[in-house]
């Protein structure tokens, strides 16, 4: 297999990117007293940063694959906007796919790190699904991205947030086939049954079970041959990918009439966190998918890139030297 040749091809692709983008928001600082006003810590803040969340995450990944990202969303007319923006900006990425709300905000997540560890959470956020106003505008830009540039995949970034709605999954899945463009998604409960006629569908074992509501007690392959099944019948997925996290990944192809099924086990690695894996491991599928490659090395390689994220803490991007050098040494 001439690995080397298909990471130089992943420079040449177009990958469009729809779902929820957000803003994740760190503030580092020290504690030292308890505050006179009630019994909570006071954190004094010494650095903030903001970083691109959500969708924007799978942006990064496929940026940092070599491949060009465009980001299709909804946020709104706010002060994070602007932060939102310029952090695109900031990664050479293009705004032409953003819509700016007057009806929603834009979701920002922001951390509160106090001497090293996470204290708070907040989030600023909607969960409200598009308005037809909304969803018009955002399909308009869609429309226009995929008419004007050559895009090679989409992928359906959701996060339950309300910017995917059953309009905008059957106007852009209508679209790929007339442009005979495949499609990735990886799901969330709200919208999980939605998702039919699609290239290839990446749920993890909980979103699995939740949204087939279906309960076994081990993911075996009987087990996951079974659910995936369900799954292309009920939705005429081609591609089903389950992510089992240290259980590894499991793979149904139904492109031909014999399924070619596989359970391939994750690498013995050193966890650090396993945030943001599962949209590392979505994007370097997507970015196979769009190369042609068969759905076992499509598995492979995905199943590797999302261990290699674990090892970092942190939601960070793929090192794609690092991913060759693991995938070569296989």
């Amino acid at each position: 297999m001439d690995y080397k040749s298909i990471f130089e091809q992943f420079n040449q692709l177009n990958i469009l990117i729809v779902g929820d983008v957000m803003i994740d928001s760190y503030q580092w600082g020290k504690v030292e007293r308890i505050s006179p006003e009630a019994p909570v810590p006071i954190c004094s803040v010494t650095k903030t940063e903001h970083r691109l969340g959500g969708a924007g995450n799978v942006a990064l990944n496929i940026s940092a694959m070599g491949a060009t990202p465009v980001l299709c969303s909804v946020i709104g007319n706010d002060t994070n906007e602007e932060i939102l923006l310029n952090l695109l900006n900031k990664h050479n990425m293009t705004t032409d796919g953003i819509v700016i709300s007057n009806e929603r905000p834009t979701t920002i997540k922001t951390r509160i790190i106090g001497n090293n560890a996470q204290m708070l959470r907040i989030d600023n956020e909607t969960t409200k699904e598009l308005s037809e106003s909304e969803t018009n505008a955002l399909l308009c830009k869609i429309n226009d991205i995929l008419n004007k540039k050559k895009i090679d995949a989409i992928v359906f970034q959701d996060y339950d947030k309300g910017v995917i709605t059953a309009e905008i999954i059957n106007q852009t899945v209508k679209l790929a086939k007339q442009k005979n463009i495949p499609t990735t998604v990886d799901p969330k409960h709200r919208n999980f049954t939605l998702y039919k006629d699609v290239t290839l569908f990446k749920p993890n074992l909980k979103e699995l079970k939740e949204g087939l509501k279906i309960e076994f007690e081990e993911p075996n392959l009987q087990n996951l041959t079974d659910a995936a099944l369900l799954l292309h019948c009920k939705q005429n997925i081609t591609q089903v990918f389950i992510t089992l996290s240290e259980n590894g990944v499991f793979i149904a192809d139904y492109t031909s009439k014999d399924a070619q099924i596989s359970l391939l086990p994750a690498r013995l690695r050193k966890i650090a966190d396993v945030s943001g894996a599962g949209d590392t491991v979505i994007s370097v599928a997507t970015l196979c998918l769009a190369l042609g490659l068969p759905a076992m090395l499509t598995a492979k390689i995905s199943n590797i890139a999302g261990g290699l994220v674990c090892e970092t803490v942190g939601v960070v991007p793929i090192d794609k030297q690092r991913l060759y050098k693991e995938v070569i040494s296989e």
